[in-house]
């Protein structure tokens, strides 16, 4: 990447300030690109974006790491080029998104039966349930990544979302369980590791482009989130505020492009660069009279392929991808008249044209781009506010969770770095805030910090991971 490097004496001094939000690092492992980016929230919660970093990945296939090697190398040129951009950054520790054909969910009920009931209940009691869950059995080989309290109960008070202060004989909850291939979540970190880095949490990528794409009025309405990556769409489902569903559908824009490749009989660069810049997910809309002109191998005449019939090949794997979609809507029980806030469409692949119609078609959904401009500041670079890095976003946006609950944790003294010259628009105009008391910038630090996970996560969770990541790592 050719980004200009910046000279500010300002960058070098070490910032002692406990109350400063550190820089946290989103490191998204794609099948088709591997995104690093630096972050750090200001006083108004909006993310300001110190380093920026991409890569294309070629050992990673259809969201699994299968050649450590060449994701070593594809991570380790992410990582360059986000010291290009700031040569300043020092990246130790990263948040890292996981999906994949492997990854499984699963919801399950667990109770426990208080020692005292006479004094309300209280966190360690909450630890101990979400504890036994991780005991929970899953086939040989699987490993748990995650698990999230949906909703609590205390004795017959149902849909509780934080049992701490009350007072009863029996709490439990209802669980979703996120699961993966233990030799999968190995590949993950072996790379990470090999590269000079160290995993600080694996994040399911839907519950990380979620957070990036989604609001809280989204979540209360009853909404899915659709990321179209590169070798798999992610889904998450979300109803009344909890997270209900989470799927990998096992097609991408990869299989999008080999369909043309194999289709039409071209090359997979020039397949992907029809689809890019000729593609349409609706062939209706495609113009039947249109022809692309495609260079002949070796003076073997030009080929022409029709603009219609490259429409047609998108629409038939972009149907099969929504159509796995329908089936995970109505598996949950949820459907056009429960989402209120419809389908979010986010990642590369949501880029093509006339998606939205096909997808409201579909699924009978209505349907909008989900772009990561919600929580990013302003004067940054376009390039950011593209869906494809919805889930880097997302990362930063869930260590950001972990800081505000785990807040003694981080090591205060890290550098102290601006945002650089090379990731701002000369064209937009920085911000002017009226000028607040220091009581009032605490206050709204506070209320910046309040993520989206901290809604489905109910604030707790968080807080009783480290068993988790131990056994990840």
């Amino acid at each position: 990447m050719n980004q200009e490097l910046m000279n500010n004496e300002q960058l070098k001094h070490i910032s002692m300030n406990p109350n400063e939000a550190p820089i946290i690092v989103g490191l998204d492992i794609g099948t088709t690109k591997i995104a690093a980016i630096a972050g750090r929230k200001n006083e108004y919660g909006k993310l300001e974006i110190l380093g920026f970093g991409r890569a294309n990945s070629n050992g990673v296939q259809h969201g699994q790491v299968l050649n450590i090697d060449q994701t070593i190398k594809a991570i380790q040129q992410a990582l360059l080029n986000c010291y290009e951009s700031n040569p300043d950054l020092e990246i130790n520790e990263v948040y890292v998104g996981i999906a994949g054909h492997h990854i499984k969910s699963l919801q399950t009920r667990g109770d426990i039966v208080r020692q005292d009931p006479e004094i309300e209940i209280q966190s360690w009691e909450i630890e101990q349930l979400v504890g036994n869950q991780r005991k929970t059995f899953i086939p040989a080989g699987d490993q748990i990544i995650d698990v999230i309290p949906q909703d609590f109960h205390v004795d017959n008070f149902q849909n509780i979302k934080d049992p701490v202060g009350y007072n009863g004989v029996k709490v439990g909850a209802n669980f979703h369980i996120i699961t993966g291939d233990r030799n999968a979540i190995r590949n993950i970190n072996r790379a990470v590791e090999r590269s000079g880095l160290r995993t600080k949490d694996l994040v399911l990528q839907p519950l990380a482009s979620a957070s990036a794409v989604m609001s809280d009025i989204d979540m209360e309405a009853g909404v899915a989130i659709l990321d179209i990556g590169g070798g798999t769409s992610d889904l998450a489902v979300f109803y009344e505020g909890i997270l209900k569903h989470t799927a990998v559908i096992p097609f991408g824009g990869e299989n999008i492009t080999n369909d043309i490749r194999m289709g039409l009989g071209v090359l997979k660069s020039q397949a992907e660069a029809m689809k890019v810049q000729f593609g349409s997910a609706l062939a209706d809309e495609a113009k039947a009279n249109a022809f692309i002109t495609i260079p002949g191998l070796k003076g073997m005449p030009a080929k022409e392929i029709s603009v219609k019939n490259l429409a047609n090949i998108i629409q038939a794997r972009m149907g099969e991808i929504l159509d796995f979609v329908t089936y995970h809507l109505k598996q949950v029980g949820l459907d056009n008249r429960a989402l209120n806030g419809g389908l979010i469409l986010t990642g590369g692949g949501s880029q093509l044209k006339h998606l939205i119609q096909l997808t409201e078609y579909v699924t009978g959904l209505n349907a909008r781009i989900g772009y990561p401009n919600e929580h990013l500041a302003a004067n940054h670079i376009d390039e950011l506010k593209k869906p494809m890095y919805s889930t880097c976003i997302g990362l930063i946006l869930k260590g950001y969770s972990d800081y505000e609950h785990k807040r003694k944790e981080f090591d205060n003294r890290f550098r102290k770095v601006e945002v650089p010259e090379s990731l701002k628009k000369d064209d937009v105009a920085e911000t002017v805030a009226p000028p607040v008391s220091a009581e009032t910038v605490d206050v709204k630090k506070r209320k910046g910090l309040n993520s989206f996970w901290d809604k489905f996560k109910d604030g707790i969770i968080d807080m009783f991971k480290e068993e988790g990541d131990q056994e990840i790592r």
